[in-house]
């Protein structure tokens, strides 16, 4: 499809009836949570939302409402919680509930989550799939049967995919295994690294043991993903000016791609809400996203310690 949100949002219109309920998790991302909250709601569609590691509330809205689908993605953005699929999947099917996984942090080299109960992957095709930061694309897997009803919709709402865009994300896949490889272990010593720096107040990285969700990740994750996501010790000005003294990665929104880029959320992400706002979403002001690229891992870290002298 033509993004990533369109494949979330065609693929909610096509599977959840009017009067569907719908279980998402509290972290995730900003535009999917808008969508669930502020316009489904039009159409008669609630929601529920939980922690992510929360499996006493999943079953609970499970008993209490008609739920259609559970949405999450693992691991989830910006703190890279993890979902137990499995666990998940048993629980939800049990009462008759879809499940899809947005995997794209993961990707499929690192997750298949389809083989742990999944009934839908969900990927933003935009990241690490075209892996050069130069498409907008989504994708959906799945059962012939609950793709075929998605098409449907698809071919209703459009959000087609064009065909040069489809030509750079075959380019992209050729080398996704090695890009994914290398940012899996650029990202995995980048995260044990900072996590000692007296300058970094707290690390979010789901290969780490000090990560709430990491028992999870190593039972169903190959690699840990090249998003490192810490929180600089210091307020927002210090945060600023640690992003403004990197040399290497590109001020972007974006992840996945050769290039490493960097965002403090509560600028870019999350600019237009109030600090109450950001505060009720978990978002801090010296929160900062890293997604590695393909450089050497000698080069970024170096960058980010001479960086991290400006807070």
């Amino acid at each position: 499809m033509a993004s990533g949100m369109s494949a979330a949002t065609t693929m909610m219109f096509a599977l959840v009836p009017s009067g569907g309920h719908i279980v998402t998790t509290t972290d995730c991302y900003r535009r999917t949570r808008q969508f669930i909250q502020t316009i489904l709601p039009k159409m008669g569609i609630t929601a529920t939302v939980i922690d992510p590691a929360d499996i006493t509330s999943l079953e609970k809205a499970l008993h209490d409402n008609e739920v259609s689908l559970f949405f999450s993605e693992s691991p989830t953005n910006p703190y890279l919680r993890c979902i137990d699929i499995e666990k998940v999947a048993k629980l939800c099917h049990k009462k008759g509930a879809l499940v899809c996984i947005d995997g794209t942090f993961a990707t499929p080299i690192n997750q298949t989550s389809l083989t742990f109960g999944a009934d839908i992957a969900l990927n933003s095709v935009t990241k690490y799939f075209s892996g050069h930061n130069d498409v907008l694309a989504g994708s959906l897997s799945g059962s012939k049967e609950i793709i075929d009803a998605v098409k449907k919709v698809h071919n209703i709402l459009g959000g087609v995919l064009d065909p040069n865009s489809a030509y750079l994300i075959i380019r992209g896949m050729k080398t996704l295994h090695l890009r994914v490889k290398q940012q899996n272990e650029t990202a995995l010593k980048l995260a044990r690294a900072l996590e000692l720096h007296p300058k970094v107040h707290r690390l979010h990285y789901p290969g780490l043991e000090s990560h709430p969700d990491h028992h999870i990740a190593k039972k169903q994750m190959h690699g840990f993903g090249g998003v490192v996501s810490f929180e600089v010790a210091g307020d927002l000005e210090a945060t600023s000016r640690f992003i403004d003294s990197l040399k290497i990665p590109y001020i972007a929104p974006s992840l996945g791609g050769c290039e490493s880029l960097v965002e403090q959320p509560t600028i870019i992400s999350y600019w237009d809400q109030s600090a109450a706002e950001r505060a009720m979403l978990g978002i801090k002001d010296n929160l900062v996203r890293f997604s590695c690229g393909i450089e050497a891992y000698e080069d970024i870290f170096s960058d980010i310690q001479q960086a991290l002298k400006a807070v």
